[in-house]
């Protein structure tokens, strides 16, 4: 595998030339709807949105900024409320591109590991979309990689690097998703299998690595125009380059008339809304003087990446930690006064100028075969009372930490009640930084969501030294 990409052709100045001419000629806005708040681990100086109110879906449409993002936290969702809430967002993205006269694309931005609602969430959307002659979808476009977390497509085929190899994402943890799982690392493979058939592997159309490599723009283009009736197509990815070839391609084609729905990683949104490359955020980019009280991380993801990372953490002993036994959910009154002991035990920490990190016990609540959708929600239960302890922490604290989808979902919207916060950038590779807005119940604090799937072993520790060493 290594040997393959190794001797690929390397980009030249041509490439480079080629963006700057090509790229400001696009204009349409791009809305990218993010099923949990990690998909800003590559962008910085955009909005993020936490509802799809009418009025903030308007507010989207009339942003100077071209790029924005509408946090939806489907992956936390049952199949109907995703498919309730992706069919409002739809409708009032085309009543509003309507009323502003602004042309459109929307990005499901997805998981880089191929969990979540796929291929529900752009079905609804493609439906919605057309019902309300917005536009007819000629074909969805499937790009999973992901440089900064090491997925890359090679030859069809999605692959998680974990310690330098490359592992076949259906062979991965990721794969046996009780809610999301699949079997196939071949996209063309795992498209068939999500969409059990009704998009054959032999029907979906792949732009592979030495077209892109050759700047065949022909080729490419042509691919997308043959697509119809919401056929599918993969792109092969290994660097961002990659994606500049593909994107120039595709507003080459969008611009000829064609329409396109996509379901991708991170990566794709940074490249298509030209966003430059930024330094890592140091504790002086986010914490303006030294605070007296201490930070706060909360650690619910339960994949095996997190639970490496949290014991790394546990060897800084300048931290208290504070286990939280989800499985008492069960029973209420036992729940209950666990939540409450461990309240007051955080808001003391972080008033004596201690940071603190809550974490749920490790092990995953199993109801059996069948339940998933019953484990599912018992697992917002426990995301929500994580949730209210940053809502109902006192002192507020110097900084928050998220780690998980759902988590740092709910953490962000419900704890932290922001509605609309700015991406500062990243504090370490994948892993994104929000600023809150002023109207949150923390305004101006730096908020670390740090994916579960991301990282080394050593990148939590590694993150929480960043911003608790002095100075």
């Amino acid at each position: 595998m290594q040997q393959r990409i190794k001797h690929l052709p390397v980009y030249g100045l041509d490439l480079e030339t080629l963006w700057k001419t090509e790229r400001p000629t696009f204009q349409q806005k791009i809305i990218v709807l993010d099923d949990d708040p990690t998909g800003v681990q590559t962008v910085h100086g955009i909005p993020v949105y936490t509802d799809w109110s009418a009025e903030t879906i308007r507010s989207m449409f009339e942003e100077s900024r071209q790029l924005v993002f509408l946090l939806t936290n489907s992956r936390a969702f049952s199949v109907d409320e995703t498919t309730r809430v992706h069919t409002q967002i739809a409708e009032r993205i085309a009543i509003a591109a309507k009323e502003t006269g602004q042309d459109f694309i929307i990005i499901s931005r997805g998981d880089s590991t191929l969990r979540g609602h796929y291929p529900l969430e752009t079905e609804v959307l493609r439906n919605v979309i057309e019902k309300q002659d917005a536009y007819k979808v000629d074909g969805e476009i499937v790009i999973p990689f992901f440089k900064e977390g090491g997925r890359e497509t090679i030859d069809d085929v999605h692959y998680v690097k974990q310690n330098g190899n490359y592992i076949p994402a259906g062979e991965t943890e990721f794969a046996k998703d009780r809610m999301f799982g699949f079997t196939k690392s071949d996209l063309k493979e795992y498209i068939a299998e999500k969409t059990e058939n009704q998009f054959p592997a032999d029907s979906v159309l792949s732009i592979s690595l030495d077209e892109l490599r050759a700047l065949d723009f022909g080729s490419i283009e042509s691919k997308l125009h043959r697509l119809e009736s919401f056929q599918k197509m993969i792109v092969n990815a290994v660097s961002e380059e990659d994606l500049k070839v593909f994107t120039i391609a595709l507003m080459r084609v969008i611009q000829q008339g064609k329409h396109f729905l996509f379901r991708t990683a991170a990566s794709f949104t940074k490249v298509i809304g030209d966003i430059s490359s930024k330094p890592y955020l140091t504790k002086v980019d986010l914490i303006q003087k030294n605070s007296a009280t201490g930070g706060l991380i909360v650690v619910g993801s339960h994949v095996r990446k997190t639970t490496d990372q949290l014991n790394a953490l546990k060897a800084l002993d300048s931290i208290e930690f504070i286990e939280f036994d989800c499985h008492l959910v069960v029973d209420k009154e036992q729940f209950e006064k666990e939540i409450v002991q461990i309240q007051e035990r955080i808001n003391e920490k972080i008033g004596e100028g201690t940071t603190v990190c809550v974490y749920t016990s490790r092990s995953r609540i199993d109801l059996g075969e069948g339940r998933q959708e019953k484990e599912l929600a018992l697992s917002v239960k426990i995301s929500s009372a994580v949730t209210q302890f940053v809502a109902h922490c006192n002192p507020q604290p110097a900084f928050v930490i998220a780690k998980g989808g759902i988590t740092s979902s709910d953490v962000g919207t419900k704890g932290l009640a922001v509605k609309k916060a700015e991406v500062a950038g990243q504090i370490a590779p994948g892993i994104p930084v929000w600023k809150t807005g002023e109207e949150s119940r923390f305004p101006s604090i730096p908020y670390v969501i740090f994916p579960g799937n991301v990282g080394e072993v050593d990148t939590l520790r590694t993150v929480v030294e960043k911003l608790v060493n002095k100075d």
